[in-house]
């Protein structure tokens, strides 16, 4: 008798692809909670018990039930699947097909061409060869960025304002310490593409970007979404909470709030740094609040 091992075992050190995610059969559920918890995949069949290794990455598919996506239900409940399997993604993106007449227009145009002539069309810029596309993928694979103890706390700091704004905010994702696993794992991703040593603060901060923004998709429909402001005015309503956590008691006199933390709760949000950057300006500029030489404090006026 063999042992012959599945996608995810065959997929080791890569990327499994799995499409109909929500047609999966329970005892394949089961399974992928242990590989996406433990990495690992037990089998005790025909008197053989052993472990294999499925150190993969999972990339999955799911189509809502009954052919559509009810914003009005949570993710769980479009795709029903349980919310323990969801958490363990470390990113949900909601992809809706909307009517656009352009995309459509595109779309139609593209797929006409390649049943036409059974070849691409023809593009408006040079797209990257593949083999030097894999070469640079082996490379950055062979680095093994830490994390250093200088963004300990920061990283810390952002992931207890997460759940503080998850816990205020009702929110219908999941934010627990799996959620502090995925910032980790994906700054040090960031940090390989850039095939670096360690990770740096502009790596969590676009972690923590991508994880707002993937939440905010799953929101996409709601009219109640920050999103629909402008960032600078999203970001100065940000900093006059702070302040008035300030104002009673919560790190400082009031009317006063230092820049570290106004910064880390906007970037929190999935604001960039660059984007609180230009909001402290402009406010400034309306005299709204000032800013110290030496940039570490807001006073408002």
């Amino acid at each position: 008798m063999t042992l012959e091992g599945g996608a995810l075992v065959l997929a080791d050190l890569g990327v499994c692809c799995i499409d109909e995610f929500d047609k999966m059969a329970d005892a394949d559920r089961t399974a992928i909670h242990e590989v996406m918890e433990q990495q690992t995949i037990s089998i005790a069949k025909a008197g053989i018990m052993t472990s294999l290794n499925a150190r993969c990455s999972i990339l999955a598919a799911a189509n809502p039930a009954y052919g559509r996506y009810n914003p009005r239900k949570s993710i769980e409940a479009n795709i029903q699947l349980p919310a323990a399997l969801l958490s363990r993604f470390d990113l949900l993106w909601l992809i809706q097909d909307k009517p656009d007449a352009d995309a459509d227009l595109r779309l139609a145009q593209h797929i006409t061409y390649v049943h036409q002539h059974c070849r691409q069309p023809p593009m408006h810029f040079t797209p990257i060869d593949m083999k030097l596309m894999r070469r640079y993928i082996a490379l950055c694979k062979k680095r093994q960025p830490v994390v250093p103890e200088a963004l300990a706390d920061y990283i810390t700091a952002a992931y207890v304002e997460m759940r503080k704004e998850a816990r205020v905010s009702k929110d219908t994702t999941f934010t627990s310490a799996r959620t502090l696993l995925s910032i980790l794992r994906l700054s040090t991703a960031l940090a390989r593409l850039r095939m670096m040593d360690a990770v740096e603060k502009e790596d969590v901060n676009e972690a923590m970007r991508l994880m707002e923004m993937s939440k905010d998709s799953l929101q996409a429909d709601k009219s109640s979404t920050t999103r629909a402001h402008r960032p600078s005015d999203v970001i100065f309503s940000l900093v006059c909470e702070l302040a008035t956590e300030s104002a009673t008691g919560r790190g400082g006199a009031g009317g006063v709030v230092r820049m570290a933390e106004a910064e880390q709760r906007c970037v929190s949000r999935g604001f960039t740094p660059a984007q609180f950057q230009e909001a402290l300006e402009e406010y400034e500029e309306l005299n709204v609040w000032q800013i110290n030489q030496a940039r570490s404090r807001i006073t408002f006026v």
